[in-house]
């Protein structure tokens, strides 16, 4: 009942309210990269979804026009010289990941879940197979980001999405409030930075 029908209801009710009262954001965020660069405002990537449907997830552009497109940051030789100003910024933040409410207000995505992979990580894929994680809508953010993120191998990283989709399988208020406890979390991950390494 909670996966199915109240945690929609939440990630509808959350994903309105946020882009309506962080729009003068939007607009700001949008205007600095345009300035910095000129180019595309939004960045469109081909993300797996639930049980490993292909989607595109949407983020604010924060590397140059030209930047290779589906190569995680950490696998580039040399990332800072692809990377803009306003991009390390909005990276360094997390505010990149703002347009991800659309993806969530559209189905796409939940407000908590595993981090979508990379079509072609096919070794984080694999091992979220493992633990049932592809099974479970991807999130903006999740167990995993609030206890590692970038720190994490893909191993580790898929056995805490695969604990993340267990708890939620099982259903109640006891994934409501794990919910809960995530989305509270983040908060403080992002304002301390911790486990920021690169993309994921």
């Amino acid at each position: 009942m909670y996966e199915h029908f109240w945690k929609r209801a939440f990630d509808i009710l959350l994903s309105v309210i946020g882009l309506v009262l962080l729009s003068w954001l939007f607009a700001l965020i949008a205007i600095m990269i345009v300035i910095d660069d000129p180019g595309p405002i939004i960045f469109k990537q081909k993300r797996v979804g639930i049980h490993k449907s292909i989607f595109y997830i949407h983020k604010y552009r924060s590397m140059k026009t030209g930047s290779p497109m589906d190569v995680p940051t950490h696998l580039m030789s040399d990332p800072s010289r692809y990377t803009t100003k306003v991009g390390r910024f909005i990276r360094k933040t997390s505010l990149d990941e703002l347009p991800q409410l659309w993806d969530i207000l559209c189905g796409k995505m939940s407000l908590i879940g595993p981090r979508p992979a990379l079509w072609n990580q096919d070794d984080l894929i694999a091992e979220r197979d493992k633990y049932h994680a592809n099974d479970v809508k991807p999130g903006l953010t999740g167990w995993a980001q609030i206890n590692g993120r970038d720190e994490l191998d893909i191993p580790a990283k898929a056995a805490m999405d695969g604990f993340y989709a267990k708890k939620l399988k099982a259903g109640g208020w006891a994934a409501f409030f794990f919910d809960c406890s995530c989305f509270f979390q983040t908060f403080y991950t992002v304002l301390a930075q911790d486990g920021i390494q690169k993309e994921t």
